[in-house]
């Protein structure tokens, strides 16, 4: 049936060497290709890791953080719980960039993680462990989380698709929140079909988390369905405008140019269109996602579970150290702007008004999907950068975060594709749809797939 299924008796013995290489893994469960019984299902024999922000019953759940250093998961989150039913089996905990802040995963309290294709750059982030460990061939394929492209990007990165679903199509519950208006898990994978069948298993309502949705309900516009597709039948893409600008790297826009005539040699010529909210995306994507963060992360104060400062004589002083310790310094800053613009007076300045440009941006997707059926976009403004270069200063890859986080103010499902190896280094684009509309990503991904399929890393 095309599964991959890497999973026999070698298994341990060839991931642990190939982790070794890249340091994808901050846990890998060495047992797992020695296991007696072979698990049954669609997905069996498939293994897969997870981003370790996300709950695996009798796994350390970090983040990342040596705040939650030492913590294991008493329970297993929805998504990871529906893989597991299917037969795929978990390898192990991947690398992030801490709490899921930043897109190289050079934010890790413990370890580094490089990119398969060349170890003198970043694999992306801040799911790059589990983008690494595909890359790499340590598993089949792994799961991330997405706030504003943690998902995309390391698989633009590592040459992967990399599927962010629908706000509410897979359960969030077992994701560790950072910023819960705007990250989904989604699928870090080498061909469209796996990623296809990893979503079909996790998605649909969850009990646990109210902000799931039924699959097949009114909760799925008509339109998701069909599509607008125009006479001809085909899906009509389009490429906003604003996309194809000054900020691209020669390589990428190269890429870009690419893409569009392979959309074109398919049947899908990519018209231009007009997405003006796209220049406030940034500004209000960081105002919304640190004042979330600021909330969500009030809980990490040392006194219920991770790390706890000794020697403190009173409560404050307890959080105070617990959490200046525990804490990287791109968690803090982050925490610390989130405090900011929540702060009495500052609230309607900041907080209010980015809410406002989030629904400008959101009407401004819904007007353009009406002439056009998927839209085409780069992922990343540059190619995969090394560490201490100028991409990689902190500011500076905030701003690269534009082409990916209007999807998640947007609520919409997006997926990475690989699309051109430059110097050894892949680049990728993506695809947007209109919420529910993910057939549409994989139906033209698996198009483009057939043109130019995932590369595979020199790293073994």
């Amino acid at each position: 049936d095309g599964m991959p299924g890497n999973l026999d008796a070698s298994w341990n013995e060839r991931a642990s060497a190939r982790d070794a290489a890249v340091g994808a893994f901050l846990q890998l469960d060495p047992s797992i290709g020695a296991a007696d019984s072979a698990p049954s299902g669609p997905l069996a024999g498939t293994t897969f890791g997870v981003k370790d922000n996300i709950a695996v019953r009798g796994y350390q759940l970090t983040c990342g953080s040596r705040l939650l250093e030492g913590v294991v998961s008493p329970y297993t989150a929805t998504a990871v719980e529906r893989l597991q039913h299917a037969g795929a089996v978990v390898a192990g905990k991947t690398n992030l960039d801490e709490f899921g802040m930043g897109s190289s995963t050079e934010n890790s309290a413990f370890r580094r993680t490089l990119n398969p294709f060349d170890r003198g750059r970043v694999p992306g982030g801040s799911s790059g462990g589990s983008a690494a460990a595909v890359a790499a061939g340590i598993v089949d394929f792994a799961l991330g989380s997405d706030t504003g492209g943690s998902v995309r990007q390391p698989a633009s990165f590592c040459g992967l698709f990399g599927l962010k679903p629908t706000y509410g199509a897979v359960s969030r519950y077992g994701l560790v929140a950072y910023a819960s208006s705007l990250e989904v898990i989604g699928v870090l994978a080498r061909s469209v079909d796996l990623t296809e069948r990893v979503f079909a298993t996790m998605r649909g309502e969850d009990p646990l988390d109210h902000s799931s949705l039924p699959w097949e309900s009114a909760a799925r516009p008509a339109a998701a369905k069909g599509g607008t597709r125009g006479k001809t039948g085909r899906l009509r893409v389009g490429l906003p405008r604003q996309c194809a600008g000054d900020g691209l790297a020669p390589e990428v826009r190269r890429t870009l140019e690419a893409t569009r005539e392979r959309l074109a040699g398919l049947g899908r010529p990519v018209t231009e269109v007009d997405l003006p909210t796209l220049e406030h995306v940034v500004a209000a994507y960081y105002v919304i996602a640190t004042a979330e963060a600021s909330a969500n992360l009030a809980r990490f104060d040392g006194i219920r579970y991770g790390r706890r400062a000794g020697g403190a004589v009173n409560p404050e002083e307890l959080v105070l150290a617990s959490r200046s310790a525990g804490f990287g310094d791109e968690v803090k800053l982050r925490i610390l702007l989130g405090t900011y613009v929540l702060r009495s007076g500052f609230q309607d300045q900041y907080y209010l008004r980015a809410q406002k440009v989030r629904t400008a941006i959101r009407a401004d997707f819904a007007r353009v999907f009406e002439s056009v059926d998927l839209l085409l976009m780069p992922v990343y403004p540059v190619p995969p950068f090394a560490p201490g270069s100028a991409e990689a200063d902190p500011f500076a890859q905030k701003l690269a975060d534009v082409y990916t986080c209007s999807a998640n103010l947007a609520g919409l499902p997006a997926l990475a594709f690989p699309a051109a190896v430059e110097a050894g280094l892949p680049i990728g684009m993506q695809l947007i749809a209109p919420p529910f509309a993910e057939d549409r990503l994989f139906e033209a991904c698996r198009g483009l797939e057939k043109i130019f399929p995932s590369p595979e890393a020199p790293v073994t």
